[in-house]
């Protein structure tokens, strides 16, 4: 019995971050940190995940305009090291995360003699985000065919449904996890194999190329032991 009649189908939609200016800016690690401690948590998704959205002719020195900008405009280079590893996806929430950011840069202003300052052109403008959903009128009934259908989508959808999603969903997952949940536990060691998949240090072509791969190799074994 196919079962995939059983699930509403998987609605495919595209995305755009809308850049909204807040006013605030920083000249010195204080006053980010200071600013840090205050704006809304979607200023600090979007200097952590923007970026991703951007076109990009060469690849980013840093992940996160946090670290790209004390490194460039601060000229710390011990700093900037220490919030490019940070790993967003390894934080519950954004307050986490914030906290994560904020221990990073007063354990550095403690150690600090003299507190390094950005030219009056280089200071570090805070941006939030809103997020701009489109529906591609295209939708999957069949998980099977997800593999096919992955290395279709653009980067935008997959920044949707696998990155986005995770701060949409009460369980902290993808779309597609969350999708293939719907049938039950047909799909667990799928959704256990997407969940290892870390996006933040890919850019979203090669994580497109990771879920495919993924994807692909979980049927192909499922089809080789005899299907599900």
């Amino acid at each position: 019995m196919n079962n995939t009649t059983q699930v509403m189908p998987f609605s495919f939609k595209d995305c755009a971050l809308s850049a909204i200016a807040t006013g605030r800016r920083a000249q010195t690690l204080r006053e980010l940190r200071d600013h840090i401690q205050q704006v809304q948590p979607d200023s600090i998704y979007y200097h952590f995940w923007g970026g991703r959205l951007q076109p990009q002719f060469d690849e980013p020195e840093y992940n996160n305009d946090f670290a790209g900008w004390v490194r460039h405009a601060l000229r710390d280079h011990s700093t900037a090291e220490q919030l490019a590893v940070i790993d967003p996806t390894e934080f519950e929430s954004l307050e986490d995360l914030r906290a994560e950011i904020i221990e990073v840069i007063e354990a550095r202003l403690y150690e600090q003699e003299m507190v390094p300052w950005s030219k009056p052109d280089e200071k570090f403008s805070f941006i939030r985000s809103q997020i701009v959903v489109f529906d591609r009128h295209h939708s999957l009934e069949d998980p099977a065919r997800l593999g096919d259908e992955i290395p279709h989508t653009t980067t935008s959808s997959i920044f949707y449904h696998f990155i986005d999603a995770r701060r949409r969903s009460p369980k902290g997952r993808d779309d597609f996890s969350n999708w293939l949940e719907g049938f039950g536990d047909r799909y667990v060691g799928l959704i256990e194999r997407l969940a290892d998949v870390d996006p933040y240090f890919s850019t979203l072509s090669e994580l497109r190329n990771q879920l495919t791969d993924v994807i692909e190799h979980y049927f192909h074994e499922t089809e080789s032991k005899g299907g599900m």
